[in-house]
């Protein structure tokens, strides 16, 4: 009998180390529509919009290699069981049916292909910019579904008190991927990261400006 209720412990601790940190706040996150299948019609909206506010993951970030896998290849698309199904059956089917992976590099939780750098890439030239930035006031909420640059400028000067470049309609922006993410209570530099990850972009931080680029970085060539 004791060494049955050894095995159990034992058991019931692995499991619970099995769980990760990001995996409990999102089980309690409900999608607001039921649904058998999430694929290019309906699973970033339904993600973006399940999203809460919780005290572990601040940001759930679709990157390039993932909306490519919906929007260019076409090839994304997971049944989902459960008839009340959750934010995190929705990533666990995403990533067992799928090319996507989900990767939590905190506070963002990142859905990704296996092409998409993990790390974001910035320079601060001048750091009492820096500074600045990362004391503006958080955005309390923040939900983007394919919004390209422009449409994100004037929220980003606002949140971070400084000016940007490339400014409005310039074509520097043309090839900026567009972002797909939602997020509550980013300071100005984690806005500046979330950015970056979801239009794989890269920054750097000048004297009272901030300029953005495009990330020419690819950790692997994606599979046609």
């Amino acid at each position: 009998m004791r060494a049955g209720l050894l095995l159990f412990f034992a058991i019931t601790r692995l499991a619970v180390a099995d769980v990760l940190p990001w995996q409990a706040p999102l089980s309690q996150m409900p999608l607001r529509a039921p649904v058998a299948e999430l694929n290019r019609s309906n699973c970033v909206d339904l993600m973006l919009h399940a999203f809460r506010s919780n005290d572990v993951v601040k940001a759930l970030i679709f990157m390039p290699g993932a909306t490519d896998e919906f929007y260019m290849f076409r090839r994304a698309q997971a049944v989902v069981t459960n008839e009340t199904p959750t934010l995190l059956d929705a990533v666990s089917a995403l990533t067992n049916q799928t090319r996507i992976r989900v990767t939590f590099r905190p506070p963002y939780l990142l859905l990704h292909s296996d092409e998409d750098p993990l790390e974001p890439l910035f320079e601060i030239r001048d750091e009492a910019t820096a500074i600045k930035i990362r004391q503006a006031q958080p955005v309390p909420h923040a939900l983007y579904d394919d919004r390209d640059w422009d449409f994100l400028l004037p929220i980003l000067k606002k949140a971070s008190r400084v000016k940007f470049w490339p400014l409005e309609g310039r074509a520097e922006s043309f090839h900026f991927y567009r972002h797909s993410f939602a997020a509550w209570n980013l300071d100005g530099w984690e806005m500046l990261e979330a950015v970056s990850l979801a239009g794989k972009t890269k920054f750097m931080v000048e004297k009272s400006r901030v300029v953005f680029e495009g990330d020419e970085r690819v950790r692997e060539l994606p599979k046609f």
